[in-house]
């Protein structure tokens, strides 16, 4: 097999993307698996030493969490995608919340993590609003969780579902589930 993976020329595979889709399929399984590993490593050390970050955290708290204090639906900016979330209680045995999960684990429990800041807000809404960073990866997939929390049960109330292709963040599904069908 080694002897039908072309020949490495890089400036053919930047010119012609199916030069890259031709030598990965000519790459054995082991060694496909490490170069994937490899090309996520390398896309998540760009971006966590690309951009500002610390601009564009403080530019989401500004612009990503509308009246309801619940966050935004995550965008692409410049090499990394903008999760905001947020946990507004509004009594003390109730809340809602909207949070993002990286390929189906919470986004700040991702091994993608870039950076996640927080801030509280006492008062009659109290919670909080976070805003997490995570590298844009192709195939990536992102789900947009709105949460209604009562007496300690939760219960997904929307699912709105993203995938990143070919550099952007695209809509793939959304779904409400009715509370009073569930069980």
């Amino acid at each position: 097999m080694a002897d039908e993976i072309p020949e490495l020329n890089l400036q053919r595979l930047t010119d012609e993307l199916e030069a890259a889709v031709d030598l990965a399929a000519a790459l054995p399984d082991d060694t496909l698996t490490h170069l994937a590993a490899a090309i996520r490593d390398e896309i998540r050390r760009r971006a966590r030493e690309g951009g500002n970050h610390d601009a564009i955290i403080e530019e989401a708290f500004q612009q990503a969490f509308g009246r309801d204090g619940l966050g935004a639906a995550p965008w692409v900016e410049g090499d990394v995608i903008v999760c905001p979330g947020a946990t507004i209680a509004k009594s003390r045995t109730s809340h809602r919340s909207r949070f993002i999960s990286v390929d189906d684990t919470w986004v700040w429990d991702s091994m993608d993590l870039i950076v996640e800041e927080k801030k509280s807000h006492p008062g009659k809404d109290e919670g909080f609003k976070a805003v997490a960073l995570v590298p844009v990866i192709e195939g990536m997939e992102l789900d947009l969780v709105t949460i209604k929390g009562r007496n300690g049960v939760l219960n997904a109330e929307r699912i709105v579902s993203y995938e990143v292709q070919r550099g952007e963040l695209i809509e793939v599904s959304a779904r409400t589930i009715e509370l009073r069908d569930l069980p």
